[in-house]
């Protein structure tokens, strides 16, 4: 048989838009290089080369054309990138797919040509399974024993982990890169005081954090603010690791964690409210009861901040596919709204919305420092969680980065308050309360 680089480069050429602007390697040594460059098209900085490892990848195409087979390929290892993966995902950016995640290649347009190709170099034959990293969802859309699998699948993978991605401040959410901030950890402080200013914290107050993550916030709000801070998880293993953080630090008395689901909080009124990375979670079809529970738990002038993901147009479905990589191996069931419908949301429920800020330019560099993490202790996060994970995870990190960067998604903080029967908001007339510097200190 022929070489197999150059019987798979058409096909990658597909992929990429037309041209092959890397390296391509096959799993029998042999190598084509890139094109060279034509009229405005451009070629990455670095080089990078893409290595098939096996004929299952076509394979994988094959059953799954486009995003999920390609992503399938990637993580199982029959695909792989050598070299700087945010200049292989910069060139996907250039084509225009419109995706609000980019990843390797766009949906398949001509299963003739995979199968073509892989009757040429031998790999013909069933589908095969998919990788062990992929979520198997059971039971009804958003029920409480579904959505409790789904934050275990993508949390429940050993703290570890996430202490080497998330560095020592260990919050999974976007930090806040203000004047003062040089570093992930002063970066994801400044996050925490942005929060607790805008929902105005005062010492003895009663908070409640929706989706606490391994404590992070309501640690820096008992500590800063002194509130009495109660941080709810679907994750045991988060919770426990909150716990021990909450009694090293001396909080065990001001700070609560529980694995409890939000719609079974019951000791309201809360002063505030903080919902950090978690309305993504709810669901299209969740978001206004989730915005009348927080209703229903914060007083009468109390605040609200939701601090999520969202998508830059209206007029496209707010789910994340099932079908795509982002749908089956990152954040299964999960939505993505846009902040104008998360406004009204929030107001359908009675919160009245008084601030929104977008933070995506702040995101896309949360992410690349969680990828210069994860890139640089490689062999010890595949120990971790092994090597199809850690490909999920920086796949996943890189190509949210890119698409931030690009603006296919953004992130946005709304602040809302819960009026008094007489209209009373407790909410300063001016915004001179949001312009004071973040506190950076750990």
């Amino acid at each position: 048989m022929a070489d197999v680089a150059p019987l798979l480069a058409p096909l990658v050429r597909r992929l990429l838009g037309g041209r092959l602007p890397v390296r391509l390697a096959a799993w029998d040594g042999s190598v084509v290089p890139p094109d060279p460059p034509g009229g405005a098209a451009r070629r990455p900085t670095d080089p990078v080369t893409i290595v098939v490892r096996s004929p299952d990848a076509l394979r994988r195409l094959l059953y799954a054309p486009g995003e999920l087979g390609l992503a399938r390929a990637h993580i199982a290892g029959d695909i792989d990138v050598e070299g700087d993966i945010f200049a292989l995902l910069d060139l996907r950016a250039g084509l225009g797919t419109g995706r609000q995640h980019v990843t390797v290649g766009p949906t398949l347009r001509d299963l003739a040509l995979v199968a073509s190709t892989l009757r040429e170099v031998g790999g013909l034959g069933p589908p095969l399974p998919p990788p062990a990293e992929e979520s198997r969802r059971r039971g009804r859309r958003h029920s409480k024993g579904r959505d409790t699998e789904v934050v275990r699948h993508h949390y429940d993978v050993g703290n570890e982990f996430y202490d080497l991605v998330l560095g020592p401040s260990l919050t999974y959410s976007c930090a806040y890169w203000d004047d003062s901030a040089t570093t992930l950890e002063e970066a994801q402080a400044a996050k925490h005081e942005l929060v607790c200013r805008k929902l105005g914290l005062r010492r003895g107050q009663r908070v409640l954090d929706v989706g606490c993550g391994w404590g992070s916030f309501v640690l820096h709000a008992a500590t800063r603010h002194g509130v009495h801070a109660t941080g709810i998880t679907l994750s045991p293993e988060q919770a426990d690791r909150a716990r021990r953080r909450a009694a090293e630090a001396g909080l065990a008395d001001r700070v609560d964690i529980r694995v409890q689901d939000y719609r079974d909080v019951d000791d309201r009124p809360f002063d505030a409210i903080a919902s950090v990375g978690m309305f993504e979670h709810v669901g299209a079809d969740q978001a206004r009861p989730y915005a009348r529970a927080l209703a229903r738990l914060v007083r009468p002038g109390g605040r609200v901040l939701n601090h999520a993901i969202s998508r830059p147009d209206p007029d496209t479905r707010s789910g994340v596919d099932d079908r795509s990589f982002i749908g089956r191996y990152v954040f299964p069931d999960a939505a993505l709204h846009e902040v104008g419908h998360v406004v009204s949301t929030l107001q359908s429920a009675g919160l009245e919305v008084r601030d929104v800020e977008s933070l995506r330019e702040h995101y896309a560099r949360t992410l690349r420092a969680w990828v210069a993490n994860l890139e640089g202790d490689w062999d010890r996060a595949q120990r971790l969680v092994g090597p199809g994970r850690a490909r999920t995870w920086r796949l996943y990190m890189a190509g949210s980065a890119v698409g931030f960067e690009a603006g296919r998604i953004s992130i946005h903080q709304v602040l809302a308050v819960k009026p008094h029967p007489d209209g009373r908001s407790d909410v300063p007339a001016t915004r001179t309360w949001l312009s004071t510097s973040a506190t950076s200190t750990p």
